[in-house]
């Protein structure tokens, strides 16, 4: 459910009111069932919530949950919060549990605040490590999917300063490697793959830095020796448009903010967080908490649903045994 006092409950409740998402999945919210009643009342809905059993009957005109009832009456929405937080943090770990026993196939997280997560006692940057930890899982990446533009990241929640040292021969070696081999398993086929350079047109020959001759072109050049169809780098400028337009089938950023300033001037609404190398289908939306408009209404649940949609597309026979 993410952060009771974000948009959260409200996005969810509004995207489980469409039709064809209920056709090819079976949505369980875990939260607390009084916060999605109360959304479900604000929003002037007649939807009934229920308690999900695994081998109960398929509610198509109710919301089912679990429900963990770990929220006081009267929250204060838009606002930082330890209580928020603390309960944001039990769902996550209340969902990977499910998974482990069987129960749920996926799991797709409404956004949560870091730092009410991290007043709530969760020492994680967000949701990418957080689940990474509770599935033991030391390889991974963040990505973002939208139509055909795939961006994975080379580095997620750092300081600018700190995400341009990050940006080392080996460490794109190593997700250039990782990002082969996940996005040939999960698009059943061989990939080609552009990395964006890091200083303005790519430095231009080193006119303008030399990360992209000292540290990436070298990468490049052995993941090329190793048979992976990789090119660049490329002017960061551009180079996430050509992405859009389908000449690769996937773009390695270098910093979070490269990425997500593209992903989200070009796809808004429709894109969607994927985490790559866990051993659970992890979507999630491309926003934050919006405080600002929590309570009133009027979020957008673009994201939501499609976010939803690519957990239930991905849901396969073969990916409860491999990785997706």
């Amino acid at each position: 459910m993410g952060d009771a006092a974000g948009i959260g409950p409200e996005i969810i409740v509004k995207s489980l009111r469409e039709v064809s998402l209920r056709e090819k999945i079976r949505p369980v919210v875990i939260g607390d069932a009084s916060v999605i009643r109360h959304t479900i009342d604000m929003l002037g809905d007649d939807t009934e919530v229920v308690d999900f059993t695994r081998n109960g009957k398929l509610q198509k005109n109710a919301i089912e949950m679990v429900n963990l009832k770990n929220l006081p009456d009267g929250l204060h929405m838009g606002r930082v919060s330890s209580t928020t937080g603390k309960a944001a943090g039990e769902y996550i770990e209340k969902a990977v549990e499910l998974w482990k026993k069987g129960e749920i196939d996926a799991i797709c997280t409404a956004p949560i605040n870091k730092q009410s997560l991290g007043l709530g006692g969760y020492d994680f940057p967000g949701h990418t490590e957080f689940i990474a930890a509770l599935t033991n899982t030391n390889e991974f990446a963040m990505s973002f999917f939208a139509d055909k533009l795939r961006v994975v990241l080379l580095s997620t929640h750092l300081s600018l300063m700190d995400a341009i040292f990050f940006v080392k021969t080996d460490a794109l070696v190593a997700l250039i490697d990782f990002t082969n081999r996940t996005l040939s398993r999960l698009l059943k086929r061989k990939v080609t793959i552009a990395v964006a350079g890091l200083n303005p047109h790519a430095s231009e020959n080193g006119m303008f830095g030399t990360e992209e001759r000292d540290q990436i072109e070298p990468a490049i050049r052995k993941c090329l020796a190793g048979g992976i169809e990789v090119s660049g780098p490329y002017s960061p400028d551009t180079i996430f448009l050509r992405g859009y337009n389908g000449e690769f089938d996937v773009l390695i950023a270098c910093y979070h903010d490269q990425a997500t300033i593209a992903v989200k001037s070009l796809s808004f609404g429709s894109a969607v967080n994927v985490t790559l190398g866990l051993p659970v289908i992890r979507t999630s939306v491309d926003h934050g908490t919006a405080f600002d408009i929590a309570g009133r209404g009027i979020a957008d649940e673009s994201s939501m649903k499609a976010a939803i949609g690519l957990a239930g597309d991905l849901i396969r026979p073969a990916d409860k045994a491999e990785t997706p």
